[in-house]
């Protein structure tokens, strides 16, 4: 190990251990104190600005409203949970459950959500009395310290221990590496290869799978409704989310309809020229992504590619012709770029769904505009994914919103079909061990007869 990450482990470690005991009140004074400082205006408005400078992705507004809906909506769902001592007791079964930390955990961070990731897991971990060290994406670190500072801030002024709150100055792979070998939990939120490296750190990890949400428009819609929240996803922060919407399966009677009414919103429907150029662009060796749309508006990456667009265009579209290596806008595009495809039974749009997910990675989520709730439950029931947002925006959604029961955060787990441990937001019940104490119950013994009766009925004994 080296030196640096011995020398942060340590003094996270040893700050840890003097909030092992604290009471619930003192954690939810820290927390409080914490949030704050990550949330007041000014300092949310230096973390967007300096987010959206240091990496060259995003929308400066967007980026503002995500760190602090993020920050109040973590804060909301930790507020007045008990974190400490007996946090459940089931007389009936004679058990008992103790809130205990985990530890020192170790926190990868993304460049596209260089702050608001912070903010979203450094606060439940400190309410389950952990120790936390951030490892920000090389082109985020500035972020990632600015974020950081201000959570130090709020641990001074309670009298916490500011090594609560550590992070990598200088990350490298080898030094993130290091340090999800040295701490008690890995929690990954990144790309796909980060994602692996953390599996394979020898320590506990909760990872994400890839996102493409692809999102179902059937005949009962109402369709400027879906069609306003579908562009407000596309286009929010630039699409820098892994939740945006990249593609719409639009039903065949409505087709014309919604596309005139994206068109409306700032759509830009490419021909199949337009298509390839922008293909070029965004796949430069026809099988890779590359970087230079990635988080960028419509009119550069227009621009770039050579398409010329109207001044109010706000996102581009393309028609899906196929799904995989044949046609790559089937895939994850990290950009105002949506993909559009038609079908005429449900069961087509069920298939296009579960074909889109298979090819960039199962497990992430899909969303629907409908208010038929059969096709609700039939595509919840079919498609492999974690989550499904019922028209809803899928950025806002996803992570958690006002207007729905997600928790909040920034990190969400694919399940096994992503190669994920969970497949839920991670949030803070994850940052917990639990104590069980068993005491002695009266008996409850199985009864044959209710186990095995139908069976012993039709097969005998």
């Amino acid at each position: 190990m080296s030196e640096e990450i011995e020398r942060l482990v340590q003094r996270a470690r040893t700050a840890q251990e003097q909030i092992e005991f604290w009471s619930q009140e003192q954690v939810d004074e820290m927390v409080a104190a914490v949030g704050w400082e990550v949330y007041k205006l000014d300092h949310a408005q230096a973390c967007a600005r300096l987010a959206v400078e240091e990496t060259g992705m995003g929308v400066y507004e967007d980026k503002l409203g995500k760190h602090q809906k993020k920050t109040l909506g973590t804060l909301r769902d930790l507020y007045g949970l008990k974190t400490v001592g007996i946090v459940e007791e089931n007389k009936e079964k004679g058990l008992i459950k103790i809130a205990k930390p985990v530890g020192v955990i170790g926190a990868l961070t993304p460049v596209t959500n260089a702050t608001s990731t912070i903010a979203c897991n450094g606060l439940p971990i400190l309410k389950c009395r952990n120790a936390v060290i951030f490892a920000p994406h090389p082109k985020a670190k500035a972020s990632c310290e600015l974020t950081a500072n201000y959570m130090r801030e709020g641990l001074r002024k309670v009298g916490a221990p500011e090594d609560l709150v550590l992070n990598l100055k200088e990350p490298t792979i080898e030094l993130s590496q290091e340090l999800m070998r040295s701490v008690d939990l890995v929690v990954a939120t990144g790309g796909e290869a980060l994602v692996k490296v953390a599996y394979s750190s020898g320590k506990p990890a909760y990872g994400v799978g890839a996102g493409n949400s692809t999102v179902v428009v059937d005949e009962t819609a109402d369709l400027k409704d879906a069609a306003t929240k579908i562009r407000n996803g596309k286009i929010y922060d630039n699409a820098t989310s892994c939740s945006s919407e990249n593609s719409v399966v639009l039903q065949a009677s409505i087709y014309d309809t919604m596309m005139n009414y994206l068109k409306e919103l700032g759509g830009h429907l490419c021909n199949h020229e337009e298509k390839m150029r922008l293909r070029n662009l965004m796949w430069p060796d026809g099988v890779h992504m590359g970087r230079a749309h990635v988080g960028q508006h419509a009119q550069k990456i227009a621009a770039l590619a050579g398409i010329k667009v109207a001044p109010n265009t706000s996102f581009l579209m393309v028609l899906g012709e196929a799904v995989g290596l044949a046609d790559p806008f089937s895939g994850e595009k990290l950009s105002p770029v949506l993909t559009v495809w038609k079908y005429n039974e449900f069961e087509e749009a069920i298939r296009l769904v579960r074909d889109i997910t298979r090819y960039s990675g199962y497990g992430h989520s899909c969303g629907i505009h409908t208010t038929n709730d059969a096709h609700m439950i039939e595509l919840a029931t079919r498609v492999r994914v974690s989550r499904v947002m019922v028209r809803q925006t899928q950025p806002f959604g996803n992570s958690g919103n006002y207007d729905n029961g997600m928790p909040f955060g920034l990190t969400l787990g694919c399940g096994t079909w992503g190669g994920n441990i969970v497949s839920e937001n991670v949030h803070w019940k994850h940052f917990l061990n639990t104590t069980w104490v068993a005491m002695p119950i009266p008996p409850v013994v199985p009864d044959e007869n209710k186990i095995f009766g139908q069976h012993w009925q039709k097969f005998g004994k």
